[in-house]
């Protein structure tokens, strides 16, 4: 369970408590309630339960699975009547109203929460239109109610919300069949009041709405498959990976010109550099007060317009002034809170937005300013609030069209017409309540785009080249845009560096434009890739190492390489940040480097279950082998069920990508059929015979890498390369160390559906060493004073056996085998038994030892476990140690060597015990050795 957010079987009714990330607050104080929750999730990429970002709440309805909607009298009926907007689901019709037919007919209440909790989301401005509800095998009345999300904060709320508003909805005839009364579940009124709970919901937001422009560039991305990631709470925005990637804030792009933002920012510079290209600009000035402003307006002759010289959405604009008294008016409200103010002539015509894309010109509005209609009987400020109600208009930039804010502009505009916002205009009348036309102060537009002249077309186009912005938008003032402004008038007023998209996406009038498609065509030309390529390595044991060797030797090809690993952030080999970086918060973290072109993840099992991949998808997804390591957890028991959840890995694999596949083990064979792009094998063709499976697909001509005697080969479309032999892989000390070569092969194969020549890969594996540089806990040998010290990583019994045969290879050399042994204690007892088992086969003397946290374990309780199964294996108690701390435990093995020994030592803080084995000096042995 992912406690940031929910409490671990908690009953919906009860007060549901801020726990961290999330800060979930009750709705109402309520009494116990028949739906229980007894897992949740926020998945932010595939997962074992979703291919997609989703919320996962396990339900248990308990009575209530015997009770669906069409046994729930007026159930239906109710719901709908709280969310009309359910009408609006296609569930699994995919057409209106699919829900609604689902709801009459019958379905249980888990299906219902999912689609409440969508809509709930919905209603706060989140398009969240996926999810999905299904049965827990082998648990009746138990489900999964997976629903999409935008904003984490919301999404987690809605559930909570819809699970009490669905308890609220309960019939009374119900509670008395089902015991519900007597349990004193009450029916509380305020889980069934949707404003408070839309109110609610915004306060969860972590992150606000996109906004209608920064949300139109988001969707054009991903239609072309580009991967998104906000990157704060408001709308900077990462398109793609790595190198590749690049960054917008609503219409700014990372290739918009600061000095092109600058220039477009100061309107007087912009005029004047307009003007030197020869391009229609109205004459005019800057008056740094108002006699100044006096002058400059005789000077250029009544009307004028009076702007900030660095306003923005029409802000202290006055247009059509026509006096000196109206001239004062105007200055003051253009220098409130600025320096300066321009003043110029007031051209004809109306306001036209055109917007200029990379050199194109892909929309032209009109735009209307803001007016009411009168109808005798309301007055102004009624009128404005009608039309406020009109749900299209929204705060700020969150709706297609702003609401009109009744401000000092608007009470200037109708004085100048004789009246005030409590007149009454007559029936018909239309009353204009701002000079300009922005839609972020309340106007409205018209699209003209097939209509623009060519001569108004190239001197917009003219326009944004002068300013050197990729996308602006061009405040075009002429009576007809179809006709040349040297026929009619007009000109440029202004050139925006930020333009809004709401005016074309959505107009009032004419026809809806595409205006986002081609900013993100700009972004990535003529089809660029988005997207760095990305490995992802998952399984048991190996995934570490393995992923070091696909570093190295994409190192060798030439690439920037990020990866991540149980040791932490590495970029091109260096580690960046120690820590288990094994997630898919440290998988983000790789693909938002700009300096990475390729992304080698290690990706675990804990992290996949959490929260689902890093990813949305990957060119190379590896799954090494599956063990029975972590079975009992998080609702994983069986190895088929193991390999179910790391088998994510391979379903993300795009269509024209790669699943390697260890063909030596039955649960990777499973994963071929459903496997999302090219299976390339790897064996180690025990006993020189190749597996079925990879026979078949070589005689096919498909990819594998095989150990054929001493070599390791590469086979591809009928050829077969003899790329190292094994004793040549220094990490495989001399050819000994099997499971460093299943390793090797296993790189050799993800390298090679990469496309790295085999030279490279050669290099790339006679490079590698487990030397704790290039592979810190992984089989590193340190030599010292007689002693021999292996330090390794080995956690788990199959990481134990593997380590055995190095041990067993090694055992003739050395007169005594001393080991320190651990194991996580969230491992089942028979596993954490079965480590001291093996333990008792491999060393003469062990030290068992425990991790601080214990994982849920009583201090004391591994080392007891692990002792009795020494013990039970024929240990000789007397040749067994138990220490709880880490430290101390590989302290005591040190002083306890003795010349001719091979002490091994299976730490938890690799970095630390390895310092311990660098620093060991005879001397210091007799003041550490236990009495």
């Amino acid at each position: 369970m992912n406690t940031g957010a929910w409490i671990p079987k908690a009953l919906i009714g009860c007060p549901m408590i801020a726990t961290g990330n999330t800060g979930v607050e009750p709705l109402v104080e309520a009494g116990p309630s028949p739906l229980a929750i007894l897992e949740h999730n926020i998945y932010r990429g595939p997962s074992l339960h979703a291919d997609r970002p989703m919320i996962r709440i396990k339900l248990d309805l308990g009575a209530l699975q015997e009770w669906p909607t069409d046994r729930l009298p007026g159930f239906a009926d109710r719901v709908l009547g709280l969310l009309p907007g359910l009408a609006r689901h296609g569930c699994c019709y995919g057409r209106p109203l699919g829900f609604v037919e689902r709801l009459r007919a019958g379905t249980w209440l888990g299906h219902v929460i999912e689609h409440v909790a969508l809509e709930l989301q919905v209603m706060v401005g989140y398009r969240t239109g996926r999810g999905k509800t299904r049965s827990v095998a082998g648990y009746p009345g138990h489900y999964n109610v997976l629903y999409a999300y935008e904003d984490e904060g919301c999404g987690v709320a809605a559930g909570s919300y819809a699970i009490q508003m669905v308890s609220a909805l309960l019939p009374d005839a119900l509670r008395q069949v089902t015991g519900l009364d007597r349990l004193g579940v009450p029916v509380e009124e305020a889980a069934l009041d949707v404003e408070q709970i839309r109110a609610k919901l915004r306060r969860h937001c972590r992150k606000a709405p996109l906004g209608p422009t920064t949300r139109a560039l988001v969707d054009a991305a991903r239609r072309r498959r580009i991967p998104v990631q906000r990157l704060d709470n408001q709308s900077l925005i990462q398109f793609g990976y790595g190198r590749r990637q690049k960054r917008i804030r609503a219409s700014i792009t990372g290739e918009t010109s600061l000095l092109g933002a600058e220039i477009a920012g100061n309107k007087q510079l912009t005029r004047e550099l307009l003007a030197l290209a020869g391009l229609p600009v109205p004459r005019g000035g800057v008056a740094a007060n108002l006699a100044e402003a006096r002058l400059l307006a005789q000077r250029l002759g009544w009307p004028v317009v009076v702007k900030p010289q660095d306003g923005n959405h029409g802000r202290g604009v006055t247009t059509s002034v026509a006096g000196v008294e109206m001239l004062e008016e105007a200055f003051a409200l253009a220098e409130k809170g600025r320096r300066r103010v321009i003043v110029e002539q007031h051209l004809p015509g109306s306001d036209h937005r055109i917007l200029v894309v990379a050199g194109k010109i892909v929309a032209v509005a009109q735009r209307q300013p803001p007016f009411v209609t009168g109808d005798g009987r309301h007055s102004i400020r009624d009128l404005v609030a009608m039309v406020n109600a009109d749900p299209a208009r929204g705060q700020a930039h969150e709706n297609m069209l702003t609401r009109i804010t009744c401000d000092d502009t608007v009470a200037m505009v109708l004085a100048r017409a004789g009246m005030h916002l409590d007149s009454v205009p007559s029936a018909g009348q239309s009353v204009l309540l701002r000079d300009t036309a922005n839609l972020s102060s309340g106007g409205t537009a018209t699209d003209r785009t097939g209509e623009i002249h060519p001569f108004n077309a190239s001197i917009a186009l003219q326009a944004a080249a002068m300013t050197g912005l990729d996308v602006c938008g061009i405040d075009f003032l002429c009576p007809d845009i179809a006709r040349p402004i040297h026929e009619t008038g007009g000109g440029i007023v202004e050139v925006n560096a930020a333009p809004g998209l709401r005016m074309h996406l959505a107009p009032t009038q004419g026809e809806s434009r595409d205006v986002a498609g081609p900013i993100i065509d700009a972004l990535f030309p003529g089809g660029a890739m988005a997207r760095i390529p990305i490995v992802a390595i998952t399984g048991t044991n190996g995934k570490s190492t393995t992923v070091r060797m696909v570093g190295r030797i994409l190192r060798r090809a030439g690439h920037n390489v990020g990866m991540t690993t149980t040791s932490g952030l590495y970029h091109n080999e260096h580690l960046m940040k120690p820590y288990d970086a094994t997630g898919p918060k440290s998988a983000r973290a790789v693909l938002a480097n700009p300096l990475v072109d390729v992304a080698v993840l290690e990706t675990a099992r804990g992290g996949i279950l959490r929260e689902g991949l890093g990813f949305d998808r990957c060119d190379v997804g590896a799954v090494l082998n599956v063990a029975e390591d972590h079975l009992g957890l998080k609702g994983i028991d069986t190895l088929e069920q193991m390999a179910d959840l790391k088998a994510v890995v391979p379903r993300a694999v795009h269509r024209h990508g790669y699943v390697v596949l260890n063909a030596d083990d039955p649960m990777c064979r499973r994963m071929a059929a459903r496997a999302g792009g090219q299976v390339v094998w790897f064996s180690m063709c025990e006993g020189g015979i190749m597996p079925g499976p990879v026979k078949d697909h070589v005689a096919d001509g498909g990819m594998a890498a095989l150990r054929d005697g001493e070599d390791l080969v590469l086979c591809r479309d009928g050829q077969r390369t003899v790329l190292i032999r094994a004793a040549d892989i220094p990490a495989t000390h001399g050819g000994t160390v099997h499971f460093n070569i299943a390793n090797a092969l296993a790189a050799a194969a993800i390298c090679s559906a990469r496309g790295v020549p085999p030279a490279l890969i050669r290099d790339g594996l006679a490079s590698f060493a487990s030397s704790f540089e290039d592979n810190p806990g992984r089989l590193n040998i340190h030599d010292a004073h007689g002693i021999r010290f292996l330090v390794d990583y080995a956690h788990n019994p199959a990481g134990l056996r593997a380590l055995g045969d190095v041990i067993a290879h090694m055992r003739g050399d050395h007169a005594r085998v001393l080991g320190m042994v651990s194991i996580p204690g969230d491992r089942r007892d028979s596993d954490i038994a079965e480590m001291g088992r093996l333990a008792a086969g491999l060393f003469d003397e062990v030290v068992f030892r425990e991790t601080s946290d214990g994982r849920g374990r009583a201090r004391g309780e591994i080392n007891a476990i692990m002792t009795a199964g020494a013990l039970e294996a024929g240990m000789d108690p007397c040749r067994v140690r138990r220490v709880l701390d880490e430290d101390i435990a590989a302290q005591r093995l040190i002083a306890m060597a003795r010349p001719g020994d091979l002490v091994v030592l299976l730490p938890t803080s690799i970095k630390a015990v390895w310092e311990q084995v660098l620093a060991y000096r005879p001397d210091m042995a007799a003041a550490m050795a236990p009495s």
